[in-house]
């Protein structure tokens, strides 16, 4: 595991007020596992890593971030107030979204700057339309027609590559 992804267990363990305990309880992962990780010892396996997103609900891909990247976060916050405008009149655009699911809207840019808010509501629409097709796939790849799912993506992924 490398070293931004033990210190962005523990900085998401501190920034929700987790103990170790507490993440077993949420994740089904072993707390001695749990403590491997957040010491350095211990390397997860992928769904190990999969089960601790899950548990804290942030994608997988949050526990790779340099650290020194999460300035940039909070600055994104500060510089697009129509997000949690957005958030404040339609709470149900954003059901099951996470911090790593704002923070990607939050870093977006409209022309001329921070996201109006037709930008946001936009944005946001966008973003969910994309999380329902992920969902819809990962159900695809998981089932018998697993193997059809993938020949149509990649014949589709390949086309894209082509054309450029």
């Amino acid at each position: 595991m490398s070293t931004h992804a033990r210190e962005n267990l523990l900085r998401l363990m501190a920034s929700a007020g987790l103990s170790i305990q507490d993440v077993a309880r949420r994740t089904g992962v072993d707390d001695r596992t749990i403590r491997g990780i957040a010491r350095g010892s211990q390397k997860p396996h992928a769904n190990t890593l999969h089960r601790l997103a899950v548990g804290l609900g942030v994608k997988v891909d949050e526990f790779f971030v340099d650290p020194t990247q999460l300035l940039y976060r909070r600055f994104d916050r500060e510089t697009n107030p129509r997000v949690a405008e957005a958030l404040d009149e339609r709470p149900e655009l954003f059901e099951h979204w996470t911090e790593a699911d704002f923070d990607e809207l939050h870093s977006r840019v409209g022309a001329g700057g921070a996201l109006t808010a037709e930008g946001t509501l936009a944005a946001v629409q966008q973003m969910n339309r994309k999380r329902n097709l992920h969902d819809r796939l990962d159900v695809l790849l998981e089932s018998s027609h697993a193997e059809l799912a993938a020949g149509i993506l990649n014949v589709l992924y390949d086309e894209v590559m082509v054309r450029g």
